[in-house]
């Protein structure tokens, strides 16, 4: 009895692993968007479509539910150059990270799901004040890990790069030029959202932009900085001098 309840569940463990290994996932396209702060660091939110077979949606839909299956355990489903972070800073790594496999909205003989990934990459930009509140960003593009080719580094095919800059800011330089938007009279791009499609060389990719601080938010950057330097500190100050005062008022009305 007990020798065939391990061959039934030997036989099972097989056919879910036939199941897997036959499952027909496809990724189709990615979309890279990087938003970029008034910071060194980017916010990236990268979705990648995947094309799922109807012999093949139960599979996804178990994988899926799987919680603790990581970007590593996709990453061997589904054997595509999309699923990976295309944002990383050879000279620092990226925090924050979040992977979700969303649903499958069904589609002729089978269905499409996204992918996502969202993370901080750090050093995305370097900065330098030119004029007081006045400060440029140059994105580094070493960040960019798409596919190396003879003539360098170029966007995948099938695939789109948009970068986010803040409301306000000032475009001083951009190459190559944009698939979107389109310049206006003046050479001018309108809006935030600058966007590469397929194939885009990057190789002498360079965008700069000025972010020109308000006296408020000035003074709020400060404080952020600061804090962020010397968050503890600053903390174990606060409670000490909260403390001391306590204890003043303590002596002074019972004593």
């Amino acid at each position: 009895m007990r020798a065939s309840l391990v061959f039934a569940s030997f036989l099972l463990l097989s056919l879910l692993s036939a199941g897997s290994a036959s499952a027909y996932f496809n990724a189709t396209y990615l979309s890279t968007t990087v938003f970029l702060k008034n910071a060194t660091s980017a916010h990236v939110i990268e979705g990648i479509q995947v094309y799922v077979s109807n012999s093949s949606i139960a599979t996804y839909q178990q994988d899926r539910q799987a919680f603790n299956l990581s970007l590593a355990s996709w990453q061997k489903v589904i054997s595509s150059p999309f699923l990976t972070q295309h944002i990383l800073n050879p000279k620092s790594s990226i925090s924050n990270f979040t992977f979700l496999p969303g649903p499958i909205t069904p589609s002729g003989n089978g269905g499409y799901a996204s992918l996502t990934m969202s993370y901080d990459a750090q050093n995305a930009t370097t900065v330098v004040s030119t004029n007081p509140r006045q400060f440029e960003y140059t994105v580094n593009s070493s960040i960019f890990n798409f596919q190396h080719t003879g003539s360098g580094e170029s966007l995948l095919p099938s695939a789109r790069l948009t970068l986010e800059v803040p409301n306000g800011t000032q475009v001083v330089t951009v190459y190559p030029l944009p698939d979107f938007p389109t310049p206006n009279a003046y050479g001018q791009y309108p809006g935030t959202s600058f966007s590469w499609y397929s194939g885009e060389p990057l190789q002498n990719f360079n965008f700069v932009y000025i972010v020109t601080e308000t006296p408020q938010q000035e003074v709020l950057q400060y404080f952020s900085g600061l804090y962020g330097s010397y968050g503890t500190l600053l903390y174990v100050i606060l409670v000490f001098v909260i403390v001391a005062i306590a204890a003043y008022i303590y002596l002074r009305v019972f004593r």
